[in-house]
């Protein structure tokens, strides 16, 4: 099992400035599996816990032997609805980040919206510890499910990453992007961050950053990588 890492982009400058860490495996017959894959196959088995404190515990070490001239960058990492069920998950992920010398100033952790979460009130609860042990919180793949509005107004949040299709709906019609607007404009007006999702043409990125969007990641900058390879792309950027 490997970590790989999707940069995030400044819409501004251009600039890498943190990274997602995302799940991966090679498989000897399929080739590599993404995480959603992986987790949807966890998720009806009993590793759906392991799987996610694995790949946790991983990035968050990686990104701690980071070089100094990568100190600047933040890493994300994905909690599950079932992460934040957990009893004394909140502590357990935090006492994970002490030990591993990573800064907590540094680390965003991603709930993912089309994930089910049954009790908003136990949610909040954790994100407001996370978010009290220095930690920024945000809600990924904004727009998949049903209950967006309802998280948005529960949780307490940093960032609201726009899923993969709203992002490139903003290329779309003049209803797509009066939609994707919408979203963009509630978020800010929440004073929440925005971060784009699976952009892929210059077009897109475009029309986001006119919306007001100033955060990216996809296929425009770069898939996952290696930390090693998001070193290299780095420095070719700078």
């Amino acid at each position: 099992l490997n970590v790989a890492l999707q940069p995030i982009v400044d819409l501004e400058t251009r600039g890498i400035v943190g990274a997602e860490a995302l799940a991966r495996w090679r498989h000897p017959e399929y080739g590599e599996l993404g995480a959603a894959t992986l987790f949807g196959v966890a998720a009806r088995s009993d590793y759906l816990d392991v799987l996610s404190d694995h790949v946790q515990r991983r990035a968050v070490a990686a990104a701690a032997d980071w070089p100094d001239w990568l100190l600047r960058l933040r890493l994300s990492v994905n909690i599950t609805a079932a992460d934040m069920s957990r009893p004394g998950f909140a502590a357990q992920f935090l006492a994970m980040v002490r030990e591993s010398g990573f800064g907590s100033e540094r680390l965003t952790v991603e709930v993912t919206e089309s994930g089910l979460i049954e009790d908003l009130a136990g949610a909040a609860a954790l994100l407001a510890e996370l978010r009290g042990g220095g930690l920024r919180t945000a809600i990924d793949d904004f727009g998949t499910g049903y209950s967006s509005l309802a998280y948005l107004k529960a949780l307490p949040l940093d960032y609201l990453k726009i899923d993969t299709r709203l992002s490139q709906d903003i290329a779309g019609s003049q209803r797509d992007r009066v939609v994707v607007r919408s979203v963009i404009d509630m978020a800010r007006s929440l004073g929440l961050g925005v971060i784009a999702e699976g952009v892929e043409t210059e077009e897109q990125l475009t029309l986001l950053a006119e919306e007001g969007c100033t955060l990216y990641q996809g296929f425009l900058c770069s898939p996952p990588v290696s930390a090693k390879a998001l070193a290299t792309l780095i420095g070719g950027r700078s």
